[in-house]
């Protein structure tokens, strides 16, 4: 069963790998290649302004997942959590079907770099991952308000009708509450528990065993969850604040590259356009880094708000922030590779594998 549903992940990714490809090549097809690069070559030295967002995103990852441990676990060196923090985001946004190999990968790496218990490790990343979704319904909220008139405009060119701003309002509200919910109820104590509980219902034997010997370790996390609760959940507002920066800094760096382009638009104007930009990306989850989607979706948005050479400022703007993440996850193998983590690890803590 396991062959199985590794086998289904597995297809699932490449097939989104592939149209992802599919669709990059398709939107270069279109594009003003050579006046993108002419605008490139511009900027100069200001370029490298492009990857300080990025690091400034997984600092405050790694500065806010640290707050998310639970109270028994001893200090954590802020610098050794954000090698795994880099190598686990790397590992999700490059990999097919990355998400269910990335995130597994950090409780994991937890074990193995900090000697950080597997079932605190568990919380803090589950609480994490929903932390998050809370923060970017809040983050999709903030920004479909902030540009209502931008996105209603884009609308009526990229769909037909004035609705996109209603859309993006109640999207940013379903997950805001959707998230809060799970977080709800992964703090009552019993979460793990009744996930085991439910998983037990499978009816497949070697699943059942796996199940019954790993009983023990789904109530060592429901003890780690208890301890969010009480004066834990104070801290769980600072950590929201902390998340919702975290997501700014995606608009901050689409800022950053337009402003170098040339382009005249204001930051709430780019945040409307990110904010649903990452909601589009996010139902393409299984293409990795959005390849194609988010780039033709950008595209779309700079065409219908009628922005002057669109092709070749879309050109210029996909090239620059593709290049950032092939810098950023080249960086991140590197960490991976000297740090002795091998994708095979990365696999094996997907699997449940310790």
């Amino acid at each position: 069963m396991q062959m199985t549903k590794k086998s289904s992940s597995s297809w699932t990714g490449y097939a989104g790998l592939c149209l992802g490809i599919l669709l990059i090549v398709y939107l270069f097809s279109q594009v003003d290649l050579q006046g993108a690069i002419g605008r490139i070559s511009k900027i100069g030295i200001s370029s490298l302004l492009i990857l300080l967002p990025y690091l400034a995103l997984h600092l405050i990852e790694t500065f806010t997942w640290i707050k998310l441990f639970p109270e028994s676990t001893s200090a954590i060196p802020f610098f050794k959590l954000l090698k795994i923090q880099v190598i686990s985001e790397t590992v999700s946004m490059t990999l097919p079907a990355g998400v269910a190999v990335g995130e597994p990968l950090r409780p994991f790496l937890c074990y193995r770099f900090l000697n950080i218990p597997l079932p605190a490790g568990v919380a803090s990343v589950a609480i994490r991952k929903l932390m998050l979704g809370v923060a970017q319904g809040i983050y999709t909220l903030i920004g479909a308000l902030a540009g209502f008139s931008l996105l209603q405009k884009a609308s009526l060119q990229m769909l037909g009708f004035e609705g996109l701003g209603y859309i993006m309002v109640a999207t940013g509200t379903m997950i805001f509450l959707f998230f809060l919910f799970l977080l709800m109820l992964l703090l009552n104590g019993k979460a793990a528990h009744n996930l085991h509980g439910f998983l037990m219902r499978i009816p497949f034997k070697k699943i059942k065993a796996w199940l019954i010997a790993k009983e023990s370790g789904f109530q060592d996390t429901d003890n780690e969850l208890k301890s969010y609760n009480g004066p834990f959940t104070v801290r769980l507002f600072m950590v929201m604040v902390y998340y919702i920066l975290a997501w700014f800094t995606l608009a901050i760096e689409s800022y950053i590259i337009l402003t170098l382009l040339g382009v005249h638009i204001s930051f709430l104007q780019v945040l409307a356009i990110d904010t649903a930009i990452t909601i589009l990306r996010a139902l393409f989850f299984f293409i990795p880094s959005g390849l194609g989607v988010q780039d033709l979706g950008y595209l779309a948005f700079f065409q219908a708000l009628g922005i002057h050479d669109f092709l070749a400022l879309g050109g210029a703007f996909v090239l620059l922030r593709r290049f950032k993440e092939v810098l950023w996850y080249a960086a991140g193998y590197c960490v991976m590779f000297f740090s002795g983590v091998h994708l095979r690890d990365a696999e094996g803590a997907s699997n449940g594998e310790s």
